[in-house]
């Protein structure tokens, strides 16, 4: 039984878990809330890998690159995608509001309200001194990642620095790499079970009355990912990476199921990294600084949908947008998305930045709020889409993809 188990590509068992999950939830109704915790134990397990892969594999990776230069053009052509796509996206939500008005003619009386959480109150100024670690194993502690990949960055460039004085860092920080791979291999089995009783309670939590009500946005939310997932990103593949779409969806596959599941980029970090180094043929040098960075500072999907909400509950509010607003809001979100941690509900959090900026009132979060887990996870998938189509780009562009790994992988 279990030779046949581990027989099936691992990539087959998260699908078909998914799909048996959702069949149950919608069986079960809101009891299956009893089986979350087993997709609790999942997330926490890999939510266990995140901070030491990320330094492990964040510093080898600076290391690996070998020079002060390249890893400056490493890091900035990734900023350069992550600002031009965050743009894009925010723009297209915009867009999407405008022309598909879902807020105009709601039946507000069939939606549960939820909570509205605490205005956003850091500014720019906080925001940049919170990248700064004061104490790195605080931030370990804290499974802060942005302040944790400063902290790993300047690492790995005093190892380059240091020269030959450095090799024997260099020796201890890749073993340690190569040890949280294979530990991520063995967490990664339980992937399957998790997304099953995830998608049991999602699909068992959610009331038909609340997804009738808000089915426009929904539907536009994950329409506007679907088009920056099927314009954006394949066309960075196909014409500026000039790698095998299908393939590289296929290699991905395991790492969109976790994020679809958990709703949590930081979570399915080390299925990204994984996916990208084994299937896709990204060298661990660009996989590591680019997913990583992406992880923390990428949001795609969160800047189209705080966007899209912005439009959606200035409709609600007879709130009158303008260009000017549009562009505050362009600017704003993108900075919000920036800001947001990996982690459920982000969002909610980020359009109270957002929504102050441009006059919509906070009362909007509260028509959203009992949808929005269904939306995160498909803006999750288009994050990590999005983390790992520049990572490609970034490796092909500066020859570090491994094309015959990409198209010639078997189980993903």
């Amino acid at each position: 039984m279990l030779r046949f188990w581990f027989s099936i590509p691992l990539w087959q068992r998260v699908i078909g878990a998914l799909i048996l999950g959702v069949a149950l939830g919608l069986f079960w109704g809101p009891e299956a809330e009893a089986i979350k915790w087993i997709g609790d134990f999942f997330i926490a397990s890999i939510k266990m890998l995140v901070v030491p892969l990320i330094f492990f594999s964040l510093v080898s990776g600076v290391t690996s690159i070998g020079n002060l230069k390249k890893l400056g053009s490493v890091g900035g052509r990734a900023l350069l995608f992550f600002l031009v796509t965050s743009q894009l996206a925010v723009w297209l939500g915009l867009v999407l509001g405008t022309v598909f008005a879902p807020g105009v003619g709601l039946d507000q009386s069939r939606i549960e309200m939820g909570d509205i959480p605490e205005p956003k109150t850091e500014g720019w100024r906080e925001m940049i001194l919170s990248i700064v670690p004061q104490s790195p194993v605080q931030v370990m502690a804290d499974a802060n990642v942005l302040p944790l990949i400063v902290f790993a960055l300047l690492i790995g460039i005093g190892i380059l620095m240091a020269k030959e004085e450095g090799q024997p860092l260099i020796r201890v920080f890749d073993a340690g790499s190569i040890v949280m791979q294979k530990i991520t291999i063995v967490v990664m089995e339980l992937t399957p079970f998790g997304v099953f009783a995830l998608m049991a309670w999602v699909a068992g939590t959610f009331g038909v009355d609340a997804l009738l009500a808000l089915a426009k946005l929904v539907a536009l939310n994950y329409a506007g990912c679907l088009i920056l997932i099927g314009v954006v990103y394949v066309g960075i593949l196909k014409f500026m990476a000039k790698v095998p779409v299908g393939d590289f969806f296929r290699g991905m596959i395991d790492a969109l199921a976790v994020a679809y599941s958990t709703a949590s980029s930081s979570a399915t970090l080390p299925v990204t990294l994984r996916c990208l180094q084994r299937n896709i043929g990204v060298s661990p040098s660009v996989s590591s600084f680019t997913a990583s960075l992406g992880a923390t500072i990428n949001m795609d999907g969160t800047a189209m949908y705080l966007g899209l909400a912005t439009v959606f509950g200035a409709q609600i509010f007879g709130v009158q947008l303008d260009m000017v607003d549009y562009l505050m809001v362009a600017i704003t979100a993108t900075l919000g998305s920036i800001g947001a941690a990996g982690i459920p509900g982000t969002g909610l959090i980020m359009m109270t930045l957002v929504f102050g900026t441009v006059g919509v009132p906070l009362e909007t979060i509260a028509f959203v709020a009992g949808v929005d887990r269904l939306m995160d996870m498909m803006r999750t998938v288009t994050n990590v889409t999005s983390d790992s189509t520049v990572a490609t780009a970034v490796a092909a562009s500066l020859d570090e993809l491994d094309r015959e790994e990409l198209v010639s992988h078997d189980d993903v």
